[in-house]
């Protein structure tokens, strides 16, 4: 994402949104002398700099702008992906409050109980182009199953199968990963789906007459999970990683 041009905003409206604190706080720091502007000391909050070209000190630290964060969160069960919610947490209540100052929002959403890959962030461009169902970007499941996920599955999903609305899926790729035979067939799959109905992966296993009992999402277009990444933790996006995104935006086929 590249700056906007040469934008100049006033000082005060710059360091508020990189969470250095309120406009009334930042009026005193001026008046206090603590920021500069190009080496200068600069004691009206309302002076007008280029945030990204200006070199802006408070208390002789430097403050390097952004307009938008890009956060990899590994949703962990029982949060909302949702940016508020009067009786459960959501996973804004997870963020970290130099993450939180940015306002960011989920992109897509993951069940209550699924985890897995999770981007926030503040850019509705780029959200709008991830979700947008002309794009059929590709997402990745991996999943509990009880019963015997087979080939006559794998089929069906590649065909695209009829959900209980009488909604047919687009063409899904089903991959069978092991099976466990007891007193119950337990089957660990991976499923790549290009749209995004409610509870798309559980109602399609429905629909063959079985039943999800944990699941995870493990990518978005080629933006990968990272699996050090504890549960409920977030991080933002390295630059490599938000190249691989933007690319998806772009290039995912209509």
């Amino acid at each position: 994402m590249s700056a906007p041009g040469n934008k100049k905003q006033r000082i005060d409206k710059v360091l508020s949104h990189m969470g250095i604190g309120s406009r009334s706080d930042i009026r005193k720091q001026a008046k206090q002398g603590l920021i500069t502007v190009n080496g200068a000391v600069v004691k009206d909050s309302g002076f007008h700099v280029d945030p990204y070209q200006d070199e802006i000190e408070v208390g002789g630290e430097p403050v390097r702008y952004r307009e938008y964060v890009y956060l990899m969160m590994n949703k962990p069960p029982g949060v909302l992906s949702a940016t508020e919610d009067k009786r459960d947490r959501t996973v804004l209540d997870l963020l970290k409050p130099e993450h939180a100052q940015f306002e960011p929002f989920p992109v897509g959403r993951l069940d209550k109980d699924t985890v897995g890959l999770l981007l926030l962030t503040n850019d509705g461009k780029l959200a709008h182009e991830l979700l947008s169902p002309r794009k059929h970007v590709p997402k990745t499941y991996e999943a509990t199953v009880e019963g015997e996920v087979d080939a006559d599955d794998v089929a069906a999903f590649a065909a695209g199968v009829e959900l209980d609305d009488g909604y047919v899926t687009l063409p899904a790729q089903l991959s069978i990963l092991s099976r466990e035979r007891g007193s119950k067939t337990i089957s660990q799959i991976s499923l790549t789906i290009t749209e995004g109905k409610f509870h798309q992966v559980k109602r399609m296993f429905i629909a063959v007459g079985k039943k999800v009992t944990f699941l995870k999402r493990v990518s978005m277009g080629e933006l990968k999970l990272d699996e050090s990444l504890p549960l409920g933790a977030c991080r933002e996006l390295t630059a490599a990683e938000l190249e691989l995104l933007t690319g998806t935006a772009d290039g995912a086929a209509d």
